[in-house]
């Protein structure tokens, strides 16, 4: 568990250099301007509080209330606009702070105004953050977050969520006083530090705008197109040895489903190393689609009999893609490592789906906006998702495979049987010549690198 603890905080902390964040990092430096000193204070706490709590309860306090799953995100994004509009008109700023100082008082701490003025406000701004806060993560929180949106934390997912939330408050404070003292330091700023509260308010104003909209992740999109390998290997700590064993001992075993989910001749089972260099191996038959969620893009393929269309289109079984070449990929639409994987997948799809080989994305949800059906399907459109999609919310897939990362692709040849499987970003050639490979026992005829990329 230390090891985990230990990687958990390094992550956190190099989670500021994430594109996942770009589009809330005006909100983080905007904790520095204006307000008490206390007021950077006030974010982190606000913060740790939010995003730990939510991390691990959120699920359970939807499904408690019966909410919508994107209500509290709205909350968050509500505060944020109305925090910008206080920082934006010096007169609601002033009454801002005037409520924030009689709070202070009532509580008994903070004597001096300043602080007063400061720490309060900046609780607002932080427990907002923690809201929508997605950060890229790799398998130390995912581990965490499958068990949190499935309602099975114990005491080693909150002391993870605890030591990543820690490591990330770091740079955020940085960030914070950094701006401060740049604005104390240099006389022409502090001459204008009330407008410079104006332009950060009508940002905050925009940003929430943007967030509620979706237009977040279109600007993360956006990045990543323009610049591909931005943040890419962040999360490549997470995949040393230590981390990988201390993962497995975390791991359940095996569920009973997974077991019935195989035939007689074996049931998928991952072994202890990963297989590398496009080493085609035989590891069980895969398991079959367990998931009840909504299926998107199905199209034009077999069906499972007697079931329903749900969202438009008609749930698979893997029984009904036998003498296919099947690849699984586990994805999450706010993912940027799952998104900068996106163009390749569909560079395969295009060049051998007339070959034989059928894509099939498990969308596992990283956070709980992400079980919206509505979400999911605005983001096939957007990212231009053509192959078959179904909605894994209750982790039945992901624990099948028990599986542990975003992305992760397993390649299905055409008796049913995982032949191969990769973890992260990377090594897209070898996985190409993965699908040739099997495509040719199926009695394809392919040859040579031929996908290209398209953004």
């Amino acid at each position: 568990m230390i090891v985990l603890l230990a990687f958990a905080f390094l992550s956190g902390v190099i989670t500021i250099l994430s594109p996942c964040i770009l589009p809330v990092l005006p909100i983080v430096l905007s904790g520095g301007v204006g307000g008490g000193k206390a007021r950077p204070f006030g974010v982190l706490a606000g913060f740790v509080v939010s995003f730990t709590a939510f991390t691990l309860a959120l699920s359970a306090i939807v499904q408690a209330l019966g909410i919508p799953v994107d209500a509290l995100r709205i909350v968050a994004v509500v505060l944020i606009i109305l925090f910008g509009v206080v920082m934006l008109v010096p007169w609601l700023r002033n009454r801002f702070e005037l409520l924030t100082s009689r709070i202070a008082r009532r509580s008994g701490k903070a004597p001096d105004t300043q602080r007063r003025n400061g720490f309060w406000s900046g609780v607002v701004v932080g427990l907002s953050l923690g809201l929508i806060w997605t950060p890229c993560v790799g398998p130390i929180m995912a581990s965490v977050i499958s068990l949190a949106l499935t309602q099975h934390v114990d005491g080693g997912s909150v002391s993870i969520t605890l030591a990543y939330t820690l490591g990330t408050s770091i740079p955020m404070l940085g960030v914070m006083l950094g701006g401060r003292a740049l604005l104390n330091r240099v006389p022409a700023l502090t001459r204008n530090a009330g407008s410079i509260q104006k332009v950060f308010g009508a940002l905050m104003i925009i940003i929430g705008v943007a967030i509620g909209l979706g237009w977040d992740r279109q600007f993360q999109t956006f990045i990543l197109r323009a610049l591909p390998g931005y943040g890419t290997g962040l999360t490549a700590i997470e995949k040393t040895a230590p981390v990988q064993f201390a993962l497995k001992t975390r791991s359940p075993s095996p569920s009973n489903v997974m077991r019935s989910a195989g035939s007689a001749a074996g049931v998928f089972q991952a072994p202890e190393v990963a297989p590398a260099n496009g080493m085609l191996g035989d590891y069980g038959a895969a398991p079959a689609f367990l998931t009840n969620g909504t299926w998107f893009n199905t199209e034009g393929l077999s069906a499972a009999p007697g079931q329903t269309a749900q969202g438009g289109s008609m749930p698979l079984m893997l029984e009904s893609l036998r003498g296919k070449v099947v690849v699984v990929d586990f994805w999450t639409y706010s993912c940027v490592n799952c998104v900068r994987t996106l163009p390749y997948l569909k560079a395969w799809y295009d060049a051998y789906r007339d070959k034989g080989l059928v894509i099939v994305g498990v969308h596992t949800p990283e956070f709980e906006f992400e079980k919206s059906a509505a979400n999911v399907a605005r983001a096939i459109h957007e990212l231009g998702v053509t192959w078959p999609v179904v909605q894994d919310n209750d982790y039945d897939q992901w624990s099948a495979y028990a599986n542990q990362y975003w992305p992760a692709h397993y390649f299905i040849d055409a008796k049913g049987r995982v032949r191969y499987f990769h973890f992260g970003e990377g090594e897209y050639d070898v996985s190409e010549k993965v699908i040739q490979a099997l495509l040719k026992e199926a009695g394809a005829n392919v040859g040579g690198i031929v996908s290209r990329p398209t953004r």
